[in-house]
């Protein structure tokens, strides 16, 4: 809960940019700590991925990479970091719902607070826990073999694509959570998980895949950060890619912002 205290904050006038980045910090903070306390989000954020990862490793072992002639493990990591940011955003999402549900929402919308303060967290909270994710899937991946070959600055670019990415898709997932109460969100959005993750570039090459579908392989946006991610770790390609999947997420970002943010307010009005 935001608590009030007798600081220069309280006397920002609720429009401003400085009430914006500081209410925003505090709802963020917020989220955090929530996340933190519950262990079914833990696990969902964390521990499955990089389960997830080991599990895949032990099924596929080296095959793929008997097929391809490259290692799997630099197409799979980062194949399971997006999946992790994707399915951390469903977590969000529901939580986001329950907030209206509970009235939580309205109750905010009610303070003298900067109106854009609750997306803003929201936002800032899902990159901070898919770097989290990130970190501990790359540990993971280190015990596996997963190296970065390309120098510590592409290590540290390599950060960069998961959060454009998840900006894109927490975007999406925000609104549909938003849409209506009775939208069967966490089946619709786990539909399209299952989708992007199984026809991508992260489990086998384009080529592979029949030629009708590579179109959709290649061009679809977790292909494209998988690509990027690849490069920034093992080498190969990488503006192209990441300048794709930037453009996606411009792209989803200009489409949805406007519902996205009048559909908020009508959470929060009518929770």
């Amino acid at each position: 809960m935001i608590t009030v205290t007798d600081t220069a904050a309280d006397f920002l006038d609720e429009r401003s940019f400085a009430a914006l980045r500081h209410h925003s910090g505090l709802q963020c903070g917020r989220l955090l700590r929530r996340w933190t306390r519950d262990p079914a989000a833990m696990i969902q954020a964390l521990v499955y991925p990089a389960f997830t990862l080991v599990m895949l490793r032990i099924v596929l072992g080296d095959s793929i990479t008997a097929a391809t002639g490259s290692p799997s493990i630099f197409g799979t990591v980062p194949l399971i970091v997006l999946v992790g940011a994707m399915f951390g955003s469903v977590v969000s999402a529901v939580g986001l719902r329950a907030e209206r549900e509970s009235g939580l929402l309205g109750r905010f919308h009610t303070l003298p607070v900067h109106r854009f303060s609750g997306l803003v967290g929201r936002l800032t909270a899902e990159i901070v826990r898919v770097i989290a994710t990130t970190v501990v899937i790359l540990v993971a991946g280190f015990a596996l073999g997963f190296r970065f070959t390309q120098g510590p600055v592409a290590a540290v670019l390599f950060f960069a694509v998961p959060v454009v990415f998840t900006v894109g898709f927490a975007t999406i997932v925000t609104f549909l959570a938003t849409l209506s109460t009775k939208l069967p969100l966490v089946e619709v959005v786990s539909a399209l998980c299952t989708l992007l993750m199984f026809f991508n570039s992260g489990f086998v090459p384009v080529a592979a895949y029949p030629g009708w579908l590579q179109p959709f392989v290649a061009g679809q946006p977790m292909s494209l950060a998988v690509d990027a991610m690849r490069g920034l770790s093992y080498g190969g390609p990488v503006l192209v890619p990441f300048l794709q999947t930037a453009a996606w997420t411009v792209g989803i970002v200009a489409v949805l912002m406007v519902p996205v943010v009048h559909g908020y307010r009508r959470a929060a009005e009518t929770g």
